[in-house]
Order: C-alpha cells, then sequence, then structure tokens
C-alpha cells in the first residue's frame, strides 16, 4: 500500500471520529502519538492531518499539534450558499451533458439509498447521500466545476452531517432525491433547480441550529473536564 492511498484511509478514520464527536473541538492531534496507535509511520498520518486541514476540519499551528477546529456559523453559512449555487450549476449542466452511464450510476446510489437507508449505519448513509451529490456534479462532465463542488462539500462536511443526522427521515430524504433525479431523466433544467431549492433551502438554518447545540454540548463537556 503506497503511503498516499494510506493518508487517505487514515483521514477517512480521523474525519469520522470528528463527526461522531470522539474528537471535539480543540482536541489536539498528535502525530506521533496517533501515528503509534494506528500502527503507521509519521509521514502518512502527516499527510492525513493535511487533508484534513484542507477540509476545514482540523487548525494546523506553528510548532504545536493540529487540534480540531471550531466552526464559525458566517463562514459555514457562506459556504452553503455557494455550494447551494455550485449544485444547481451542477444539475443544469448533467441535464445536458449527462450520459446514459452517469444517470444508471445516480440511479443506483438512490436505489441503494431507498433499500438499505434504515438497516445503515447514519454515518455511512451520510457518505452515501454525499456521493449522490458528487455523482451530479461529475455527471456536468465539467471538471472546474465538479473540483470545486467537491471542495466545498469537503469542508461542509461537519456541518452538514450534524444536519442531516438531526433531519433523519427516509422519506424525506428519497423522495427529494427522486425529484433531482427525475428532472434529470427528463433533462428538465426549470425542474430540475425547483427539487434543488426544495432539498438544500433550509440548509443554512439547519446547520446553524446544530451548531447551536454542538456548541452548547462542547461547552458542557469542557465544564466537566475542568472539573475533573
Amino acid at each position: 500500500m503506497t503511503e498516499e492511498i494510506l493518508a487517505i484511509q487514515i483521514a477517512h478514520e480521523l474525519r469520522r471520529d470528528i463527526l461522531r464527536g470522539k474528537l471535539l473541538p480543540g482536541a489536539p492531534i498528535k502525530e506521533r502519538d496517533n501515528a503509534a496507535e494506528m500502527g503507521v509511520s509519521r509521514t502518512p498520518m502527516r499527510e492525513a492531518i493535511r487533508i484534513l486541514a484542507k477540509e476545514g476540519l482540523v487548525l494546523l499551528r506553528p510548532s504545536r499539534s493540529p487540534i480540531v477546529a471550531a466552526m464559525d456559523y458566517k463562514e459555514v453559512a457562506d459556504q452553503a450558499e455557494v455550494l447551494i449555487a455550485l449544485e444547481k450549476l451542477s444539475a443544469e449542466l448533467a441535464c445536458s451533458n449527462a450520459t446514459p452511464e452517469d444517470i444508471k450510476r445516480i440511479e443506483s446510489i438512490l436505489q441503494h439509498m431507498a433499500d438499505h437507508f434504515n438497516d445503515t449505519d447514519p454515518l455511512d448513509m451520510f457518505e452515501i447521500d454525499m456521493s449522490f451529490h458528487t455523482a451530479i456534479a461529475e455527471a456536468s462532465h465539467n471538471r472546474p466545476l465538479a473540483e470545486t463542488h467537491r471542495s466545498f462539500l469537503q469542508r461542509l462536511w461537519h456541518p452538514r452531517y450534524l444536519a442531516a443526522r438531526q433531519r433523519r427521515n427516509k422519506d424525506r430524504v428519497v423522495n427529494e432525491h427522486t425529484f433531482i433525479l427525475d428532472g434529470m431523466r427528463a433533462r428538465d433544467v426549470g425542474a430540475v433547480r425547483t427539487a434543488i431549492d426544495n432539498h438544500l433551502w433550509h440548509l443554512a438554518e439547519d446547520i446553524r441550529e446544530q451548531l447551536d447545540v454542538w456548541r452548547t454540548k462542547d461547552g458542557a463537556a469542557s465544564e466537566t473536564k475542568g472539573l475533573e
């Protein structure tokens, strides 16, 4: 296994620890200790931390251990606005550019969500959900757009997971994704834009509510730790 692949796998595990709340904001990620715990060298661990820093999940600090980054609502809300615009543009272009194979891939992801929503770990299902949106961006066949979409999706991974976990409902999720797919199948730009609006219009507010809850829990955990 190459160090690049290993770094991606390490980043995946650390990302999940952050999303699940095992690693809270401000928690140090000690390169040497984490590498020893995972049984890997420090080089792929260092690269994994850099990957998470690019996603906004980790804050790098000169001459000190990186820490899990806190989330700022204004910054997250601004990024959400950009992501929604990218989602709409991706779907619009996909209406014209998506191949039959692209449509089948998106259909397959949605079918998996419908078949396994209730018996799949919420974090695993969230990752599958995000793969649906990534597949649409890739179906635009506009590489700069797909790369930019992926970048903003990664930056919003944590707050979107918090919001998705709170609004976890199979019928809502499957129906809203189905409307998006139906618009793409029909090559109907107006229908796709409406479907994405219906799916994402509440995203910033959902994130704000979850950040408030998240900060409250984090504050309580910090106070408890201070009393130990």
